[in-house]
This record gives C-alpha cells, structure tokens and sequence, in this order.
C-alpha cells in the first residue's frame, strides 16, 4: 500500500525489450536506498516489483498488460518518473490510500499558474466517472491530489509549489498522458450497490433491524 506522497523524482536509464518482458531501470538516491530484490515500488503510480538492484540503479519487469494499462509504455532514457516505496505498518498517511493499480489513463488539459499555485486539468476515462466526487482523492501518476473541479469528462486539481517542484508534474506539458487511481473505498461502495441492484435488495437500514441490534 501507498499513501500517494511522492518520495523523489528517479530518472529512466535504459528500457530493454526480451521477449514478452520490457525491463525498465530507473537511477534514484533516498527511494533506492533500502530496496531489495522482490520489494515493491510504485512507478509514475504504478506498483512494480524490484528485479535487479545495483548502488543507486534497480530495474523493474513490465508486462504487456502493464503496457497496455498504464504509460509505462511511453517512457524512454532521461524520462522522469515519480516513486514512493510501500508504506510500513507504523507510518502516517498524509495522502490517501493507494494500491498502485491503475485505473485508467488520462490525459493533461491545461496547466496554468495562478497567485504562485498551479492547476491542471485532466481527461478520464468514461469508466471512472461513477468514481470521481467534488473534494475526493485520486492519485496522479502516484501523486495524491483533490479533485477541485469536476466535469463529466475532466477534474482540475490545485497543486502547491512543493508538489509541482518536487514531483514530475513540475515538469508535465499538455497532451502528455498520466496514470489515475481512484479511491479505493469509493470502488467498495460502487460495488456494493451494483450487487444490491443486481439482487433486487435496497440500501438502508429498516426500524426493526436497529431494534434487533439494541438501539431504541
């Protein structure tokens, strides 16, 4: 699990294809530091399992499925990539609850400053729309942002300096496609009213039932 903070800005070294396997390394200092092979490292959002490792250098193995999924695909040498290692049972989350499961891939609208804030405008894909809420938390490339404005096929969010500078969105231009996440408690609600649906039952709680439970 992630909690959608960015940890440092790693840059792609080498993308090599074998096979049905592409092999990403990335050069990072402080998210490198304690990796391991085996251990998890969420890529631009996307949870990845470390292969190789060597002093500041480690590769991760992407499939077609990752390809096709995420924008894992479009990287190449001296791209940025975001990266935040899995958070430890004792760690404070100051972002939001992130599997580094992509959902879908967006593409940037807009990117404007405004009194020393930035904001950007994102496209989605229509899927995600029963996900998306006024003031919710999505990840972006890994990065966790609120959704401060919200159509029916884009959200703008408001970043801060410290975000834009210490991320890649500091250096992100319109058109480029990023990677979503949306929250992961608003897919348990989602899926429990389609089953409620599908069964014919209705949401709520009924009068005799919270009499049966004790409240009068």
């Amino acid at each position: 699990m992630f909690t959608g903070l960015i940890e440092e800005v790693g840059l792609v070294q080498r993308v090599r294809r074998q096979g049905g396997v592409t092999s990403l390394a990335i050069k990072g200092a402080d998210a490198v530091t304690d990796l391991s092979i085996g251990d998890s490292i969420a890529v631009d959002g996307t949870c990845l399992t470390v292969t190789t490792r060597e002093h500041d250098v480690f590769e991760v193995e992407l499939s077609d499925e990752t390809l096709i999924r995420t924008t894992l695909g479009d990287l190449g040498p001296a791209d940025r990539v975001n990266l935040e290692r899995p958070c430890r049972v004792t760690d404070r989350i100051g972002g939001h609850i992130v599997t580094g499961h992509i959902d879908g891939v967006g593409t940037i609208l807009e990117i404007r400053e405004s009194g020393g804030m930035w904001w950007f405008s994102f496209s989605y894909p229509e899927s995600l729309r029963p996900l998306l809420v006024q003031k919710g938390s999505i990840a972006v490339d890994g990065i966790s942002l609120t959704v401060a404005g919200l159509c029916d096929v884009s959200f703008g969010a408001a970043v801060i300096p410290h975000t834009h500078r210490r991320t890649t969105l500091g250096h992100k231009q319109v058109g480029q496609r990023v990677n979503l996440e949306t929250d992961l408690l608003g897919k348990y609600v989602i899926r429990y009213l389609e089953e409620l649906q599908a069964s014919g039952r209705k949401a709520g709680l009924a009068e005799s039932v919270l009499r049966e439970w004790g409240y009068t």
